[in-house]
């Protein structure tokens, strides 16, 4: 069993991984996998097989979690549900497509590729770079062959799809607040894709620590769904209080740590 201090530390990076995927209309992963990784050292428990069941017990947590900021960001009225069941189907095929591809592909140059493009997209979003105002969302059959897209490189490079999907929808002039909604609605397919995933590739693995199923580890994913569940709504509330202006500035942020932490995991590799 958990000591009380690491349980209080589960509820305090949940309910920032909560606040984080609503505010910005992400799965939470940032927080989550790093945090689990150290939580498995502390105890000892990581094995060869921490980093799997790292990666698991998010997606499984993230499927509470979007489900929860999606619900939110729907009584808002900032989910855009069409251009969310025009590209989840392609996310959700690109991201099984990506998974059963990945180990032919050279893993090192698709992350520094995706490390680039974030900056790029970063820079674009602080320095508040205008898109043509005639730019607009694609085409159906554009719009589901952009979210295999999406797919396949989150499957590739570990990250969720809404570091991708709100700097397109921004791209194609949809409001940000809006970007932000309809990405949390394309989180949860994908957080409920990877979590199977997971869960039946490591059901025949041994030596799992005890309270794991498949890769998802059991006690982590009550006690981070908890946090995550009552935060994300909170995330949601603040985000649709704070003006385009600083919304655009603070996922410009995100998306700079999210290129800092997949550079550190290269060079820490």
């Amino acid at each position: 069993m958990w000591q009380l201090d690491i349980v209080l530390t589960m509820l305090a990076v949940g309910a920032l991984s909560g606040l984080t995927a609503g505010l910005f209309g992400v799965g939470g992963g940032l927080v989550l996998v790093p945090a689990m990784l150290w939580i498995f050292q502390l105890q000892g428990t990581e094995g060869a097989y921490g980093q799997h069941l790292a990666i698991g017990t998010t997606f499984a947590v993230m499927v509470f979690t979007t489900l929860s900021s999606v619900w939110a960001q729907h009584k808002k009225q900032a989910v855009d549900w069409k251009t969310v069941l025009l590209m989840a189907p392609g996310m959700v095929g690109g991201t099984l497509a990506g998974s059963l591809v990945s180990k032919y592909l050279p893993h090192e140059a698709l992350q520094l590729f995706f490390i680039v493009f974030t900056v790029a997209m970063a820079l674009k979003v602080l320095t508040d770079a205008k898109p043509k105002p005639s730019r607009g969302l694609p085409q159906k059959t554009a719009l589901t062959a952009v979210g295999g897209v999406f797919g396949m490189i989150s499957s590739w490079v570990g990250i969720g799809g809404g570091s991708l999907s709100v700097p397109f929808l921004m791209y194609c002039n949809v409001p940000v607040h809006r970007a932000i909604g309809t990405s949390a609605g394309l989180a949860w397919p994908i957080a409920l894709t990877g979590a199977i995933g997971y869960l039946l590739s490591g059901m025949k693995v041994e030596d799992l620590p005890e309270g794991a199923l498949g890769f998802w580890y059991l006690p982590a994913v009550v006690v981070l769904s908890i946090a995550t569940v009552v935060f994300a709504p909170l995330g949601v509330k603040l985000a649709h209080r704070l003006p385009d202006k600083y919304l655009k500035k603070a996922f410009g942020c995100l998306l700079l740590l999210i290129a800092l932490r997949m550079l550190w995991r290269m060079f820490a590799a």
